[in-house]
């Protein structure tokens, strides 16, 4: 049955396959519901989960509560090295993960692999940056007077995570909360859940206390309400649609909760007359293409000088046609379905509504089963032309394989381009020329800009956006400093 969202539910799931949340420290049945998992390629069923709700995430509150006083009491170097234990068990079962992964979430299985690498990179760099966490001794106004400033952990934190990247999210939110001293609960998305539930078992098997990290699975509204109504989640990190954010804010008053937010991206890429256009090109592919176009700082919009034009086109086009679409686990593989029927609606509009205003489709465009025995969620890789800014595809995020790109005659322009969306998570330039890459670094107004380059989240780095893309920052010192309180205390000497 479905519960009216598109989610298929089921009261006799196979029992073999269902996999269990994880409440302190035992597994998490809902009593009830479970919800089916399908591979998006296919339809298939991968697995079942609980189908949870304010109960249970009452109950995972209760357990990471209760497990906040010793998790906090323990060393920097005790938790770093649990962190990095669950980082090389992680590594050490790369590929049975990663099939987990491509199974649930449809990203061919090359990428699913880097992906398990890269979730492992936050919980390695937040072992160590935890231990470097430090107070400072002020000088006070007066001779009897000292200050000293602590830092100190939250408490409960909760996490909510997209289904794009169904691994690395789940780290890169709880890596540095329990780095530095919180518990955690956490909520993977009904699309994809199954990667977090072996990430959660794993971290039991290298021996996390019970109740440190807590995972359930189910009705996000009804979890989302019984958190943030919650006074003992001191902080939520989100990542997902800017419109649940809005929500999520207004929710948050109740106790003013503290909030990160990675919300919508519709990230830009200049391409200037001087940029090295092999450059440009590559990276504007890998950074495009990589998810089947389904991350939140992918280049959606892109504009290039007038006098580049064609060759950057011609090369962009050639390289999209080496590109192959199908099932994530077959060998050779590049794009992967979309994550179910609404996204390939989505892209199926913004395609629709470009053809109508003229645009130019250069290559691709084809919506629908790469071969027999697969669904229709896929869409080849796509280069549009002659793109104008009053097109859906120049203004809404597609989150699917399709390039639009638009010129520009002047670095004004250009700039003016970038930032006249309300979105401002990432944005990417191209160009020879240190002078330029320096004006137009400051003047893009987005949280994080690639210059000359595409990958703009690593361990190391802040990662977040401006205006409707959220606020907050995952990622290197900053990423720790979100769980953390600032205590000034002063001493009478």
């Amino acid at each position: 049955m479905s519960d009216g969202s598109g989610l298929l539910l089921d009261r006799s799931p196979d029992a073999a396959r269902v996999s269990l949340g994880l409440v302190g420290g035992a597994p998490a049945d809902a009593d009830g519901d479970y919800l089916r998992v399908s591979d998006p390629a296919t339809d298939e069923p991968v697995g079942w989960v609980p189908y949870g709700g304010a109960a249970q995430a009452r109950a995972a509150v209760d357990a990471a509560s209760a497990a906040a006083g010793p998790w906090r009491a323990a060393t920097p170097d005790v938790r770093a090295n649990l962190l990095r234990k669950l980082s090389a068990a992680m590594l050490d079962r790369t590929d049975a993960l990663a099939r987990v992964l491509t199974r649930e979430q449809g990203k061919p299985l090359a990428e699913a692999r880097g992906e398990i690498a890269y979730a492992a990179s936050f919980l390695d760099w937040s072992a160590e940056e935890g231990r470097r966490v430090t107070g400072e001794y002020l000088e006070a106004s007066g001779a009897n007077r000292r200050i000293v400033v602590m830092r100190q952990p939250l408490g409960v934190i909760a996490a909510i995570t997209p289904w794009n990247f169904p691994a690395a999210m789940i780290t890169r939110k709880l890596a540095p909360a329990l780095a530095v001293g919180n518990t955690a609960v956490l909520k993977p998305a009904e699309q994809a859940p199954l990667t977090a539930m072996a990430i959660a078992a794993l971290a039991t098997e290298v021996g996390f206390p019970p109740g440190v990290i807590n995972v359930i699975t189910g009705d996000a509204d009804a979890i989302g309400r019984a958190w943030l109504g919650d006074a003992r989640v001191r902080k939520l990190s989100f990542t997902g649609s800017t419109e649940v954010g809005r929500l999520l804010v207004e929710r948050a008053s109740t106790h003013l909760t503290r909030l990160s937010l990675e919300l919508g991206g519709h990230a830009p890429l200049l391409v200037f007359d001087d940029a090295d256009l092999d450059v440009a090109v590559r990276a504007t592919l890998s950074a495009k293409f990589r998810n089947a176009g389904q991350t939140c700082v992918c280049p959606n919009r892109v504009y290039v000088h007038a006098s580049v034009h064609d060759a950057f086109m011609d090369r962009v086009q050639a390289g999209i046609d080496r590109l192959v679409v199908g099932y994530g686990l077959d060998a050779g593989v590049h794009i992967g379905p979309l994550i179910d029927d609404a996204a390939l609606d989505k892209v199926r509009v913004h395609l629709d509504d470009a053809r109508e205003h003229g645009a130019i489709v250069r290559t691709g465009g084809r919506l629908g089963a790469p071969r027999a025995g697969l669904s229709p969620r896929f869409c080849t890789p796509t280069l549009l032309d002659a793109v104008t800014a009053s097109m859906q595809v120049a203004r809404e995020e597609t989150f699917g394989p399709v390039l639009a790109v638009q010129t520009f005659e002047t670095e004004a322009e250009a700039i003016a381009l970038a930032n006249s969306l309300p979105y401002g998570l990432a944005a990417y330039a191209f160009t020879r020329g240190l002078a330029r890459a320096l004006r137009v670094s400051e003047a893009l107004d987005f949280g994080m800009v690639g210059m000359n380059e595409t990958t703009v989240s690593t361990a190391q780095a802040a990662f977040g956006g401006t205006k409707l893309s959220g606020w907050g920052r995952e990622g290197g010192k900053w990423g720790l400093e979100e769980f953390l309180e600032v205590k000034s205390v002063t001493f009478g000497v």
